[in-house]
């Protein structure tokens, strides 16, 4: 959904290492050529965009030197200004039945929230006052799901095989759920609080976040006023602001912004405490920095091995015409030494595929297991043309666990294609490629993992969304007593959602 669209429904093992490199000899160089494709279908649909974009502009501006304003007949002014008018009217009676939106700058937590990242700079509402406002966000899966494996069998003393695949079928999953406290304390100043009340990792309610979002200065002094025109300030435990990637990820039980059941397989997310600056023109530039201390938890021991997490985001977001918008980002993310750094593991939410390979709350994902120290760069660009969309991911880490010595590097890339129909954009059909490889931690030996989701959506009403996918998945390069050695998983899954 585009900017526009949304400015106007705002108011709403270890292992051999070389009998492993033996064995996945083809499957590396298979590895290799599907990045490379991936590599050139990012670049292609960015270029397209920009060829796009300067088509596009330059139509219109050969348009403007046909007739002057004054030249246009009267009653072809009001023809083009009709169908205008008409998709307003037809778009407030499909957002009719969404709450209206009290909070100021304020990304809502259903429909009207897709593609667009970074909270508005728009106000949306009036201040009126004081104001309270409640949330919520529900999810339920059902999964159809099949595994298998070639590990060599590992038992324990009594006998039993400990790298055995779980015996799995078909079955309902846990319902998850979050609940939302926002609270509007002064004109552009918003304090946000949300809470995991139940999921897959802790069924406990568990608190994700709170902070303040300041939007307007609140010191009536000119140049503060000014700045403030450009300026986003967040202060205290918040979700970091690293890539793009996050804004499109399942956040507990709310899976409205992704167009899939399950996030990518490196899921950077995490909640740090710290300060975050944002600044965006109204030509679509922005820039981003953010200083935490590096930890999904405070906490005043170790200090000497702890040190700041340096976050930052670089690119633009521009909507070229009615038609086009694209979006493209570049992010970065270092923390020199950590305790437990969770970049790749702070969420706190659980994986959506139950009981598979190793059988963790996260399992069908990978956590490179960078705890003691991490640099990370995330590329992103996001294209949308009607109901067509692509949005990518190029990202590489490298990093150390506390017991290491040496760095390890870890990459990723990604591609989704969706393309959403129908005059409100209710139904969509996607496809994702997601691929991640690197060194074992130990071994240092090399493994991959692949997937592809195949899936679909039909939003019943903004705040109600069903989807379902089908998804395969494969492990290559893990050791042969790992239990993930020779592994793959495929099926579907199903999934309903209901947030406000």
């Amino acid at each position: 959904m585009n900017r526009t669209v949304n400015a106007s429904i705002r108011d709403r093992n270890e292992g051999n290492e070389v009998q492993c490199a033996q064995v996945n000899h083809h499957d590396n160089s298979r590895r290799k050529e599907m990045n490379k494709h991936l590599s050139i279908l990012i670049a292609s649909a960015m270029g397209l965009a920009i060829a796009t974009s300067a088509n596009a502009q330059e139509q219109t501006n050969g348009a403007l030197g046909v007739l002057d304003e004054a030249e246009i007949p009267a009653e072809v002014t009001a023809t083009s200004e009709d169908p205008e008018a008409k998709e307003d009217e037809d778009t407030a009676a499909a957002f009719a039945t969404a709450p209206a939106i009290t909070m100021q700058y304020f990304r809502p937590q259903d429909q009207r929230g897709i593609n667009m990242f970074e909270a508005p700079k728009e106000a949306g509402a009036p201040y009126t006052g004081f104001r309270l406002d409640w949330g919520a966000a529900f999810t339920q899966q059902f999964q159809g799901i099949t595994q298998s494996h070639a590990a060599q069998p590992v038992y324990d003393a009594d006998g039993n095989r400990m790298n055995a695949l779980r015996d799995i079928g078909w079955g309902f999953n846990n319902a998850a759920a979050n609940l939302y406290l926002n609270a509007q304390v002064a004109p552009g100043i918003r304090v946000a609080l949300t809470t995991y009340l139940s999921s897959r990792h802790h069924p406990e309610a568990w608190v994700k976040d709170g902070y303040f979002q300041i939007d307007e200065s609140p010191f009536d002094v000119e140049l503060f006023n000014n700045l403030m025109d450009y300026l986003t300030v967040k202060v205290g435990h918040f979700e970091i602001n690293y890539g793009d990637a996050h804004f499109r990820r399942t956040d507990g039980g709310n899976a409205m912004h992704n167009p899939f059941v399950e996030n990518y397989i490196m899921d950077a997310f995490t909640t740090e405490i710290g300060a975050e600056v944002l600044f965006r023109t109204p030509g679509g530039l922005l820039a981003m920095g953010s200083v935490t201390g590096g930890e999904i938890r405070g906490q005043v021991q170790g200090a000497d091995r702890r040190s700041p997490s340096y976050i930052g985001k670089l690119g633009f977001d521009r909507q070229v015409s009615p038609m086009l918008r694209t979006r493209l980002t570049g992010s970065a993310y270092h923390t020199a030494s950590s305790m437990s750094n969770t970049l790749y593991g702070g969420d706190r939410a659980g994986a959506r595929y139950v009981d598979i390979m190793e059988g963790s709350n996260f399992a069908g994902r990978w956590n490179p297991g960078f705890r003691n120290s991490v640099t990370a760069l995330q590329l992103n660009p996001f294209v949308k043309f009607g109901g067509l969309e692509f949005f990518g991911v190029a990202e590489r880490a490298s990093g150390q666990a506390a017991n290491e010595t040496e760095d390890r590097t870890w990459t990723q890339l990604a591609g989704d294609v969706v393309y959403r129909f129908l005059p409100q954009e209710q139904l969509y059909v996607g496809a994702r490629y997601n691929t991640t490889s690197g060194e074992l931690q130990g071994s240092l030996a090399e493994a991959s993992i692949d997937r592809w989701q195949l899936g679909a959506g039909w939003f019943i009403t903004p705040n109600i969304l069903m989807k379902g996918e089908y998804v395969t998945q494969q492990y290559n390069g893990f050791a042969p007593t790992d239990i993930r050695h020779g592994g793959k998983f495929n099926g579907f899954m199903f999934e309903g959602v209901v947030a406000f």
